[in-house]
């Protein structure tokens, strides 16, 4: 990821300098925060711009869909920071997803970084060029990963001097609301299932008991990737024949603040709301029914 700080050049001429210099602290300090709390690592200040990986030196599963969460936190943190003019700070983010070779440690005291070799960086860079202020933007490769996590607009191919073709790239609207996480991931559709004939007709069975009023409870449990949530959808699948009601709670790692979590996010997509949904109207004069 490449965070860069919108019309600081003009900026560093309208403001004092210490003025200036308490603007890029405030700034670094946001931008700092929320890769920390999607628990990416921020590599190099660069003035106005930083330089942060998801993936190393810690990796997850979800790192793609880190960035873009981060992306999108940054610029809502940024855009509640105001200059001594008060002004409204903006930011462009590239986000770019690749192979690169980590090696050793080069140049010395405050300088002193890991040297990453490969195009991606440098990609993530010339992504954030291409954006609009106040704008996400994110390569082919990473728009993949992320399945249909998020709301996106595609900008075109676009050129860039990293790369020997025209390159898609796509802005990153909002966060949707989705029913399931699982699937959304799924951007090619959903794989057969393989070797959990076991665990399915155990699942199906405690359905069954269920339907003739033996109340059922089942605990599936195992480490990260090995296919738990594939196996609840064809629970699901196999439940859909009959009658059924279906209510889908389901945690996130980026909300472990919020206990009702799950329960808001169910509702919510119950009810229909989208992320760009405001309160309108008044309550009073409302009467009780």
């Amino acid at each position: 990821m490449f965070v860069d700080l919108v019309g600081s050049t003009a900026m560093s001429t309208q403001l004092d300098l210490e003025d200036m210099r308490e603007v890029i602290r405030a700034y670094q300090n946001a931008v700092a925060g929320e890769i920390t709390r999607f628990e990416g690592h921020v590599a190099k200040f660069m003035g106005d711009g930083v330089l942060a990986y998801f993936g190393w030196p810690r990796a997850h599963e979800d790192d793609a869909e880190r960035a873009v969460r981060a992306g999108l936190a940054i610029i809502h943190a940024i855009s509640q920071l105001r200059t001594p003019a008060a002004k409204t700070l903006l930011t462009r983010i590239g986000v770019a997803s690749g192979l690169v070779v980590v090696g050793d440690l080069v140049g010395e005291g405050a300088a002193q970084e890991q040297a990453v070799v490969g195009d991606t960086p440098n990609l993530a860079a010339w992504l954030q060029g291409a954006g609009e202020p106040g704008m996400v933007v994110i390569a082919d490769e990473t728009r993949h990963l992320v399945g249909d996590l998020f709301l996106l607009r595609a900008l075109g191919r676009q050129t860039f001097k990293v790369s020997k073709n025209p390159t898609p790239a796509f802005a990153v609207i909002s966060e949707r609301t989705l029913e399931s996480r699982f699937a959304a991931r799924q951007a090619g559709g959903i794989a057969p299932i393989v070797g959990r004939d076991q665990e399915l007709a155990l699942l199906i069975e405690r359905w069954r008991q269920a339907q003739i009023g033996e109340g059922q409870m089942v605990l599936l449990s195992g480490e990260a990737g090995i296919g738990k949530s594939r196996v609840t959808e064809a629970l699901i699948e196999a439940a859909a024949a009959g009658p059924h009601f279906l209510l889908r709670h389901q945690c996130s790692p980026y909300h472990g603040d919020s206990a009702l979590y799950p329960v808001i996010q169910q509702l919510v997509h119950a009810a229909g709301f989208a992320d760009d949904d405001r309160k309108t109207g008044s309550t009073a004069g409302a009467q009780q029914p």
